[in-house]
């Protein structure tokens, strides 16, 4: 998938120090990322590759119900923290509230996808 994921080319013309203009980032979509499981294993049909990504999703979705962290090597962690419950307040009024105690899912990636995203070598694990 990291083939087909290149973002487009900037167009126009370069500001006044040289740089090209900033680009918005892009947002995948599961429907992108269902093509790219379909677009990768070309023995399944889009049915299947669909069936594939669907169960993927609701085994990751089932394990972090469970308070189960999700590790995949090479890309990060999904852990679940509990949070207390606390005393908030409203920053344009001053206004006390509770904050109810809930979980709250966390994401730790890996070096190897921090030295991706970075540009670096790439970092064995």
């Amino acid at each position: 998938m990291d083939q087909q994921y290149h973002s487009k080319k900037l167009a126009g013309s370069l500001d006044s120090v040289g740089a090209a203009p900033a680009q918005e980032p892009r947002t995948i979509t599961r429907v992108e990322l269902l093509d790219a499981v379909y677009n990768a294993c070309p023995t399944l049909s889009r049915a299947e590759a669909r069936q594939l990504f669907e169960m993927t999703l609701e085994e990751i979705v089932g394990a972090l119900v469970q308070n189960d962290p999700v590790k995949i090597r090479a890309f990060g962690a999904f852990t679940l923290r509990s949070k207390r419950e606390r005393v908030g307040r409203n920053p344009r009024t001053g206004v006390e509230a509770k904050i109810t105690a809930r979980r709250v899912l966390t994401f730790k990636p890996s070096p190897t996808l921090i030295a991706r995203i970075n540009g670096d070598a790439l970092v064995e694990e």
